[in-house]
C-alpha cells in the first residue's frame, strides 16, 4: 500500500522520501519540545518545530540523495571495470598478465 505526501510524494517508491520524513519528523519533535521547555512560549514552539520539520526533511533528504547518486556513480563504474576484465582477460592488454622482457621493450 502507497502513502502519498501532500499528494504528490510516493514515500514507497521515491528512494529516501521515508527516511527524510521519519528524520523530519523527529527534528520536529526535538526543536519544538526544546524551544517549549526553554521559552514556555506555545505558539512559538509550533513555529519552530514546524520549520524544525522542515530543515531536517530537506537537509537528510540532499544528505541522502547525493549519497544514492555517488553510490551509483560507483556501481557504474565497478559495471564497466567488470565489462572491461572480462573484455581483455587474456589478451596483450590484461593488466594483470605478467609481461616477459621481450613484451616489455616494444612498450
Amino acid at each position: 500500500q502507497s502513502f502519498k505526501l501532500l499528494g504528490f510524494l510516493d514515500v514507497k517508491n521515491v528512494p529516501c522520501a521515508r527516511e527524510s520524513v521519519l528524520y523530519g519528523s523527529l527534528g520536529s519533535l526535538v526543536m519544538g519540545l526544546g524551544h517549549f521547555l526553554a521559552t514556555s512560549r506555545v505558539r512559538r514552539s509550533c513555529d519552530v518545530a514546524v520549520g524544525g520539520f522542515i530543515c531536517t526533511m530537506l537537509g537528510y533528504w540532499f544528505y541522502c540523495r547525493y549519497n544514492l547518486a555517488q553510490q551509483r556513480i560507483r556501481q557504474r563504474m565497478l559495471k564497466e571495470g567488470m565489462r572491461n576484465r572480462v573484455l581483455f582477460e587474456g589478451s596483450y592488454l590484461d593488466p594483470e598478465k605478467e609481461q616477459t622482457g621481450s613484451e616489455r621493450s616494444n612498450s
